[in-house]
């Protein structure tokens, strides 16, 4: 198994390269960056070395919080109060599914459109966008197969999903390295794993 600066080089020379190597899919233009949960800071670190080498090399990187995205969802729906009222008369699964709801139905604020609005304002041809804080969807709030098809046909930027999971076999992650969650092995994109 590659290490994760290892992973880093290869999706930073994908990146580079004339066309770039990260997608089969014009309209899906994703790949996943996988690292361990424990390498989370590590991670961050090595994704803004990468964002300064890519722009050395002409690419705009662009970050977009995922933990921001769903405190946004919160905030602009019934608010964190209500959620901890909730969590407090139902439990912690009464709450999670309350925020999987704010992030996927339509009458709420779905997570794909919050996602789709911060790429809609970047340019396809110079921009690159890295989500991260991914593990805030934790433990089952909203899955990222799940956020990755419904994101097709929705931009054209290239994005990079930094993905806190294990790789089983060579296709399947299991997110958070939870063990109760089964390794998924759906995704249609490049995965460094």
């Amino acid at each position: 198994m590659l290490s994760l600066k290892d992973r880093l080089e290869l999706l930073q020379n994908d990146l580079l390269a004339q066309p770039q190597r990260i997608s089969v899919y014009h309209d899906l233009p994703f790949a996943i960056l996988r690292y361990d949960p424990q390498e989370e800071w590590e991670l961050r670190c090595e994704a803004k070395l990468l964002a300064t080498k890519l722009a050395n090399s002409g690419k705009q990187v662009h970050t977009i919080s995922l933990a921001e995205l769903l405190w946004e969802a919160i905030a602009s729906t019934e608010g964190v109060n209500a959620i901890v009222a909730l969590e407090r008369q139902r439990g912690f699964e009464a709450a999670q599914m309350q925020i999987t709801t704010y992030l996927s139905d339509q009458d709420w604020r779905p997570l794909p459109d919050l996602l789709a609005k911060r790429l809609r304002v970047l340019n396809p041809a110079k921009d690159i966008a890295f989500i991260l804080r991914t593990a805030a969807m934790a433990p089952a709030i909203y899955h990222m197969s799940k956020l990755l098809d419904e994101m097709h046909g929705r931009t054209r930027v290239t994005t990079i999903l930094f993905y806190p999971g294990t790789l089983e076999g060579t296709t399947g992650l299991r997110f958070m390295d939870l063990q109760d969650r089964e390794a998924t092995g759906n995704y249609r994109v490049k995965i460094y794993g």
